[in-house]
């Protein structure tokens, strides 16, 4: 029997990229969705990409709200994107902080971007090629996050960041116009172009 290859995936942080950041979401009535999330997810799928979640949740280190919390929010979301034909393959959060976390949560983690711990950790759990995979992030970290896992490419939506981020990635305005970039050939294992190219630069494919 023939084996399928590894998946490319759309690698999605979570607060500001599929719900507007409202500070520690924690419950379904609070959930703003971002503009054209749904409408990138369901392009994604159609071209082949597994949808996968990745966001740090310091909330529950906090002890702002518990990983229960999380776990019924999490439900809700997956549901609502099933009820709309474009399942998400996986939820990976990081609950630690270094230093706000309280008890056990108080630590540095493999998982908690920029570390890149989450997006290997679904690589295998699902069977996917992260030298054709994607992230979409609002923070730097999340850039980060996608350069050390070896991603593709990684956009960066505009409206969080204050400072410019040093990492190579694509800077965009809104979820709309990552949509057209994902169906271009030239989206995987390729470098920006003239116009993309950030200051400081490494030549690993973004």
């Amino acid at each position: 029997m023939t084996q399928s290859p590894p998946s490319p995936a759309l690698f999605l942080d979570r607060d500001g990229v599929i719900n507007e950041e409202v500070g520690y979401l924690h419950k379904p009535g609070q959930v703003r969705w971002v503009p054209g999330i749904f409408d990138l997810c369901r392009s994604a799928k159609d071209l082949g990409y597994k949808l996968v979640v990745v966001t740090n949740q310091a909330g529950i280190g906090r002890g702002l709200y518990t990983q229960a919390d999380f776990d019924t929010l999490t439900s809700w979301m997956m549901n609502q994107f099933a009820d709309r034909d474009i399942p998400l393959a996986g939820v990976y959060c990081c609950p630690f902080h270094p230093e706000h976390g309280l008890g056990v949560y108080k630590r540095e983690h493999e998982d908690r971007k920029p570390n890149p711990g989450m997006i290997l950790r679904a690589a295998r759990d699902l069977d996917l090629d992260l030298t054709r995979s994607i992230l979409i992030g609002d923070r730097c970290s999340d850039i980060a996050a996608a350069r050390a896992a070896g991603l593709s490419k990684a956009f960066l939506l505009a409206g969080t960041e204050s400072a410019p981020c040093p990492h190579p990635h694509t800077p965009v305005s809104s979820l709309t116009a990552i949509a057209g970039r994902l169906s271009m050939p030239s989206c995987l294992n390729s470098s920006l172009n003239s116009s993309e190219r950030p200051q400081r630069e490494v030549d690993n494919g973004f």
